[in-house]
């Protein structure tokens, strides 16, 4: 099984690029939000390393967002609680998916986690700074200051290119994210 690591920046497209390999896709933010509304367990963790923010279950995103902002070590404590459920579902994902010839990992935090193999294929999801801002600015649920506070535990996008095997530029059209799929299948397969 070839598995595949898509990183980029916040709001560059991973997962529109993931969803379109057409293969099996990891999709680690969906699965933070599942976690947040099924998983009484984290719930609990989150609860008692975060008693001032962290009141109902399921865990409202407000509370998450709210914890966020007030501390920067709270976003440390929510993500070492959640990594160790995000990869166990992980881990069952790649069980599930062991005789899909191709998976796709779409987990903002591959390299920072350490979550990838040595082997694993790692794309690189490039879009224009203005395309990305138009973007997020777009979201139900901008906050320019939570945006900074995840880039800041995010590893340098220089470093996430220079570690990727291949670069899919993404202008934000169907065309360009197929063309680069189609590219990089070809030369994997």
């Amino acid at each position: 099984m070839i598995k595949i690591g898509i990183v980029g920046d916040i709001g560059s497209g991973k997962s529109y690029v993931s969803e379109n390999f057409g293969y099996p896709v990891f999709n680690a933010d969906y699965e933070v939000s599942k976690l947040y509304q099924q998983n009484k367990n984290v719930f609990n963790n989150l609860k008692k390393k975060l008693p001032k923010y962290i009141h109902s279950f399921p865990i409202n995103k407000i509370e998450i967002t709210n914890a966020i902002l007030a501390n920067k070590n709270n976003l440390n404590k929510i993500i070492k609680i959640v990594h160790t459920e995000i990869t166990k579902k992980m881990n069952l994902f790649l069980k599930k998916n062991k005789n899909s010839k191709i998976v796709i990992l779409d987990i903002p935090l591959l390299l920072e986690n350490k979550i990838n193999n040595k082997d694993d294929i790692l794309v690189y999801v490039h879009a224009s700074k203005f395309n990305i801002l138009k973007r997020l600015k777009k979201r139900k649920n901008f906050n320019k200051e939570l945006i900074k506070k995840f880039k800041a535990v995010q590893l340098p996008i220089s470093y996430k290119k220079t570690k990727s095997h291949y670069i899919i530029k993404n202008n934000f059209t169907k065309k360009s994210v197929k063309n680069g799929i189609k590219s990089i299948l070809r030369k994997i397969r």
